[in-house]
């Protein structure tokens, strides 16, 4: 079974293949085929998350130019090195702040100094794109709303489980299109598989990692307030606890919460809990309640059999269907570049970016503390 199993890094090195049409580096891709001219140059700043790799695969779609990066970690650095072979290696992350020649910078950084770097990065004249969860504290987000105002740079937090999902990004079009009616409700499921001894230090430690619903649970409500439509919303309730960790008392196993939008209403529940029977990281699943239907999103497994992610389940007035989505156009890299040069917000709306940042805050501000007699 440790064999079959496929643990989250190699998950994200293949749906990164996938999304890539190819596994290969910018500078091979380069090689391989004439390629359109690049339209931004852009650094990385910070590699303590696997997801870097698709952030900077999702810019490269997009036009983008890879020239430089940075890291503390030698272990981090010869990785993206044999990735990407070629790109400059940054002595200090001053380098790529101060190079005036990078319109972007991308980072995968430990997430409580994500949105201080993200603040340098605004205020060298950049515009910044940040895996989730991009800002940590209410604390962090008031500043780093401010500098942005000031500024008018752009802040992007990738919530890949909308933006870098297949079968997520073709219910997005099906919501716009009216095949369920108006969106009533989402409910959006995010469990993980641990492997504590695979995890870094930081990772047990809420202060660096903000909690589970602010972590993995800003992905969901990212999907509710797209879904939805919402442009304002209360988290009405939310819990979280260690319930079966004790040996790492820094860590929350599960959270929960329910929000209310001016649009739609919504369930959230993140967990790392996905068993090591179950062929992949995690079953992540999005449900979207319509007046005349729903939609279901199977992200990484369909466990009925189907082979691969991104599977679209659609029921409507007429009958059940489901969509191979296997190839849906990711749009969010080619998106984010166009904003950068436009000065646009095709991508996300900035508001939009922040509020579910903000609703992932409260929901862990404010959660209950759960706790089960043995």
């Amino acid at each position: 079974m440790q064999e079959k199993r496929n643990d989250r890094r190699q998950f994200l090195k293949s749906s990164l293949a996938t999304a890539a049409g190819v596994a290969v580096s910018s500078s091979a891709a380069a090689r391989a085929a004439p390629a359109a001219p690049f339209r931004v140059r852009f650094g990385v700043i910070g590699l303590n998350h696997g997801h870097v790799y698709s952030q900077v695969e999702a810019v490269l779609r997009g036009g983008g130019q890879l020239v430089s990066f940075f890291a503390e970690e030698a272990d981090l650095k010869a990785a993206f090195s044999r990735r990407h072979p070629g790109v400059k290696e940054a002595r200090a992350k001053e380098e790529i702040l101060e190079d005036p020649s990078l319109q972007l910078v991308v980072s995968a950084a430990i997430p409580g100094e994500r949105a201080p770097l993200g603040i340098e990065v605004m205020r060298h004249g950049k515009d910044f794109m940040v895996d989730k969860p991009g800002i940590t504290t209410l604390e962090q987000l008031a500043e780093v709303r401010r500098v942005q105002s000031e500024t008018r740079r752009i802040y992007s937090i990738a919530y890949s489980e909308r933006l870098e999902n297949r079968a997520t990004v073709r219910a997005g079009r099906l919501v716009r299109d009216g095949a369920i009616g108006p969106v009533i409700q989402t409910i959006g499921l995010g469990p993980h598989r641990m492997n504590p001894a695979s995890r870094p230090a930081w990772f047990f430690e809420r202060q660096r990692y903000g909690g589970i619903l602010c972590d993995i649970g800003s992905h969901q409500f990212d999907q509710f307030l797209f879904f939805t439509g919402s442009t304002s919303a209360e988290v009405a309730s939310s819990q979280v606890g260690n319930l079966n960790h004790p040996e790492h008392p820094g860590i929350e196993d599960f959270g929960d919460a329910t929000v209310r939008g001016n649009r739609g209403c919504g369930y959230v529940r993140v967990d790392w809990f996905t068993p090591d029977g179950l062929d992949t990281w995690g079953d992540g699943r999005l449900t979207i309640l319509g007046t005349d239907g729903y939609v279901e999103i199977r992200k990484n497994i369909d466990i009925a059999g189907r082979p691969g992610g991104s599977h679209l389940f659609v029921v409507d007035q007429k009958r059940t269907q489901y969509l191979d989505c296997s190839e849906e156009p990711l749009p969010y890299g080619e998106q984010l570049v166009d904003d950068v040069l436009n000065r646009t917000e095709t991508a996300m709306s900035q508001e939009h970016c922040f509020l579910a940042t903000e609703l992932a805050l409260i929901a862990q501000r404010d959660a209950r503390k759960l706790s089960f007699e043995p």
